[in-house]
């Protein structure tokens, strides 16, 4: 899939493109019914909510789920941000993220970028978000928001919150929000299941907590520059990877059809 120069542009000044029901129902429908398989599992790659069982993200299930693994390799998903990027790119990070009905916590203000620098040594903002939704996303049950036109500020300073919620962050403080929303405003891209959000390393954005009685669960694949992978190998090899290889992409029929993908954690993952 190629962008058009439309595209192209707005990208560049808002740093996002959003692209309602770009995967049809059929498409989802492996990755929908894997999803409870992988999130019952009692592994390191499953980090759960602070004050409930409820899964908030997963990690790396494209390593051990033939599902996912096709998805890491999806056209749709990945040749925009090669042809953004003008050379190969490698998974730096693959999770999904569920925001479960009820229990679906925040995710503060942040940059990725700011996360990947500091813990990762990413020498640039090389790297890119593509989001998937799993589940109808609406105003209720916590979507993506977004701070157009943020990605250009470059890093910010952050502070690493580690207490808010299981998953510690790079956050971004109120005094910079609240400047960057008053310049950009705030967008939540909402649609149906297999619509697809790409956005910039540096883009700010959050989520709030979902108290609705839908689920909102939505995969990312976080590809970054073949020329600018990580140099610090602080993090687990499930959350920062550490294989640099290219991705080469399947057909674009890969969700329909079984295709031979390796699936090298399928046991367990690395000690």
């Amino acid at each position: 899939m190629r962008l058009s120069d439309e595209q192209l542009a707005r990208f560049d000044e808002e740093g996002y493109l959003f692209f309602p029901s770009l995967f049809s129902p059929e498409e989802l429908r492996p990755l929908v019914e894997e999803v409870p398989r992988l999130y019952a599992q009692r592994r390191v790659e499953n980090v759960r909510e602070k004050a409930s069982e409820a899964v908030r993200t997963n990690f790396a299930a494209h390593l051990y789920s033939h599902p996912f693994a096709r998805l890491a390799r999806h056209p749709r998903m990945v040749e925009p941000v090669v042809q953004l990027f003008g050379e190969p790119v490698y998974m730096h990070q693959f999770k999904i993220n569920g925001k479960m009905a009820f229990d679906g916590e925040v995710w503060q203000w942040h940059q990725d970028y700011g996360t990947w620098k500091a813990d990762d040594h990413m020498p640039e903002a090389r790297a890119m978000n593509v989001a998937i939704f799993l589940d109808d996303v609406n105003e209720f049950n916590g979507p993506l928001m977004l701070i157009p036109g943020s990605h250009v500020q470059g890093a910010l300073d952050a502070a690493h919150d580690m207490s808010t919620t299981s998953y510690p962050l790079w956050t971004i403080d109120h005094d910079t929000i609240a400047k960057l929303v008053a310049r950009g405003g705030i967008v939540a891209p909402k649609g149906p299941a297999g619509s697809m959000i790409l956005f910039h390393s540096c883009l700010v954005h959050a989520s709030t907590s979902n108290l609705s009685p839908w689920n909102r669960v939505s995969v990312y694949l976080s590809l970054c520059a073949v020329s600018n992978h990580i140099r610090r190998f602080h993090r687990p090899e499930h959350i920062a990877h550490r294989d640099f290889t290219p991705i080469a992409c399947l057909p674009d029929d890969c969700l329909l059809r079984e295709y031979d993908v390796p699936l090298p954690w399928k046991d367990r993952a690395p000690a």
